[in-house]
């Protein structure tokens, strides 16, 4: 993960260049702005207007680290009422990008995403992917078995958890069930009641980190030629002879959305299926095709966990809405979109 100092570097020379016809360019380091410090000041002239930036930045931009810096920006402003405040990091998400402009904040990553608003100025650029998603401290949250227990916590968020329940509901020991628990605990997306019992404080930010470390594609997808338009018929079909051969399956992506949260016909149908694929499609009479090419995409799931809590939805079983959401955040055709629709009209966080 880079440091501070050299996030403050780059983030700087990123200024710069979004600002290439700026004058008087001055930067300040470590700049004490009344009670705070702030990690760049930057004054330069646009036209004949002089412009002053604070910069602050954070490390891992999630957004319980934003919420911190709105925190911290909002005492700079009133130190210093003319100043535009900034956050900055590697990787700035959609929700954390929200918190900000809901705040009046711009921010700059070192991804390409930025946002500042300001005088007669507008700059706005989004959808860039995470440089560096594999950040370190939230690698082992996010392994297969350890997201069996984040999945759990998110599929009901509103419930309050006895270790031993959670465990078991996660299919995990419970050694691994207290790591996990600490660890939330530590970034404190995890809370405790009087009894002790567990539950989240906040799961849109869990959501939010997990997504930044998952893709749909971890998972092997094999995909074949459908001969007609795809339809719910499709699904329902490939419901049965799953079923009759006794293998879990849940359909997810575009598919699974289409039958939560409907909005649009569908292109192509993504289903997670338990064990060989290739039988399956031979019983619908489907035969092997690139993925570019395919309509039917039969993922082999990275781990059992996606399985759990199933959606039934007109006698067809769905991934829980947190596993969706996380499939449809990066899937490529709309995918972003399609995920923010489910989180309106299903999820409620």
């Amino acid at each position: 993960m880079l440091k501070s100092a050299e996030i403050r570097r780059q983030v700087a020379q990123r200024l710069r260049e979004i600002f290439p016809k700026a004058r008087g360019w001055e930067e300040t380091a470590d700049a004490k702005i009344g009670a705070q410090t702030v990690d760049l000041l930057a004054k330069f002239k646009l036209g004949e207007h002089e412009q002053t930036m604070v910069v602050d930045v954070v490390s891992l931009g999630q957004p319980r680290q934003i919420r911190a810096a709105v925190t911290k920006m909002s005492d700079i402003r009133k130190a210093m009422p003319a100043a535009y405040p900034v956050a900055a990091s590697v990787y700035i998400g959609s929700q954390s990008a929200r918190i900000l402009k809901d705040n009046g904040l711009g921010f700059v990553d070192l991804s390409g995403n930025c946002y500042l608003a300001f005088e007669h100025v507008l700059i706005e650029k989004d959808g860039k992917r995470n440089v560096r998603p594999s950040t370190r401290p939230l690698r082992s949250l996010f392994a297969p078995r350890a997201t069996r227990v984040v999945r759990v916590l998110l599929n009901e968020p509103g419930r309050a958890w006895r270790l031993e329940e959670l465990a078991k509901a996660a299919a995990v020991s419970l050694g691994h069930s207290h790591n996990v628990v600490k660890r939330l605990e530590d970034l404190r997306w995890l809370e405790r009641d009087e009894a002790q019992r567990i539950h989240l404080g906040k799961p849109s930010d869990l959501l939010e980190a997990w997504c930044e470390s998952y893709s749909y594609r971890t998972n092997e997808i094999a995909s074949y030629f459908v001969p007609e338009r795809v339809s719910r018929k499709l699904m329902a079909d490939l419901a049965r002879v799953a079923t009759a051969e006794n293998r879990r399956y849940a359909f997810t992506l575009s598919a699974g959305l289409s039958l939560v949260a409907p909005q649009t016909r569908l292109s192509g149908v993504h289903c997670y299926l338990e064990g060989d694929p290739n039988p399956i499609a031979a019983a619908l009479g489907l035969h092997p095709a690139g993925e570019a090419d395919g309509s039917l995409h039969l993922l082999s799931p990275y781990d059992p966990g996606v399985f759990y809590a199933p959606v039934d939805k007109a006698g067809l079983k769905v991934v829980c809405l947190a596993q969706l959401y996380a499939d449809l955040v990066r899937y490529e055709r709309r995918g972003a979109e399609q995920a923010e629709h489910l989180r309106r009209e299903a999820m409620g966080y």
